[in-house]
């Protein structure tokens, strides 16, 4: 095996396994949110899609990547992520431990679009 076959240690950690997990399914919706930075006050923003792996929302923020953030939905404790992108106009952010999907089941039926 050479050294371009190896696993990288570092993508095994759980925290990077949510940051990677693209392959849950996403579902569209449009839920009222407060979006906070790490060490900042919270702001409002609609999360547009969820997955038990993070999240896209409309938000005007001048974030990095790699910033810490809690998402604070409708009814539920706020969740950590990390933000993954910004386009100037939403950001994506993958949660720092994967969501149980019964939470995420919950979340849909209160949500979803119909």
């Amino acid at each position: 095996m050479d050294t371009s076959d190896a696993i990288n240690p570092a993508l095994l950690r759980p925290e990077s396994v949510a940051l990677e997990d693209r392959c849950a399914p996403r579902i569209k919706i449009r839920i009222p949110a407060l979006l906070r930075p790490s060490g900042s006050t919270g702001f409002a923003v609609v999360v547009t899609d969820l997955s038990v792996a993070g999240f896209q929302c409309e938000a005007l923020t001048g974030m990095p990547p790699g910033a810490r953030c809690w998402l604070a939905l409708p009814g539920l404790s706020p969740i950590e992520a990390q933000l993954v992108w910004n386009n100037s106009g939403g950001v994506g952010c993958a949660f720092a431990s994967l969501l149980n999907v019964a939470v995420v089941d919950s979340i849909i039926r209160r949500f979803a679009f119909s």
